[in-house]
């Protein structure tokens, strides 16, 4: 019998997940227009650029549906620090553990890429309380409050986790 999880995959991006990717961006209602226009920019950037090494994106899928997206890349200048820039999962497939399933792979490919410091920024309108709680449950520490980072009243979190010990 298949496990539960059998239909479930993560593997690379490819060119077919745009447009799904776009679909699921915008039917999240957590971004802004300006906001999906970048996360379609990296996403671009990573499709049409393979030499470049800066982003990596992880994509969920359940059967032949897109179900979600995390890119991630190391931070210039820094020895094993990387950030999550984004993750999605598309409403149809939330609290399916797709979320999970993409950090924890996320994290792995930065072990492998000796990552040791993860940085995750988000906001902290009420809006994004599961965003918060997400990454707590996950083992995430808020390392820094600017306020009013985006706009008055909207504040800028950023959560770390360290995936190996400081030297």
């Amino acid at each position: 019998m298949p496990s539960p999880d059998a239909n479930n995959t993560l593997r690379d991006l490819v060119a077919a997940d745009r447009e799904p990717l776009e679909l699921l961006l915008r039917e999240t209602g957590a971004f802004t227009p300006e906001e999906v226009d970048c996360a379609l920019e990296l996403l671009d950037l990573v499709l049409n650029d393979p030499s470049q090494k800066d982003y990596h994106v992880i994509v969920s899928t359940r059967g032949e549906a897109v179900a979600g997206y995390v890119l991630f890349g190391p931070v210039p200048l820094t020895l094993g620090t990387f950030d999550v820039y984004w993750i999605a999962t598309s409403p149809s497939f939330q609290n399916q553990g797709h979320g999970r399933r993409l950090m924890v792979r996320c994290e792995e490919a930065m072990r492998d890429m000796g990552g040791r410091l993860v940085c995750i920024e988000t906001s902290s309108q009420e809006s994004y309380v599961a965003t918060q709680a997400f990454y707590t449950a996950l083992g995430y520490e808020i390392a820094s409050r600017i306020r009013d980072f985006y706009k008055p009243g909207d504040d800028r979190l950023t959560y770390v986790k360290r995936l190996t010990d400081p030297l």
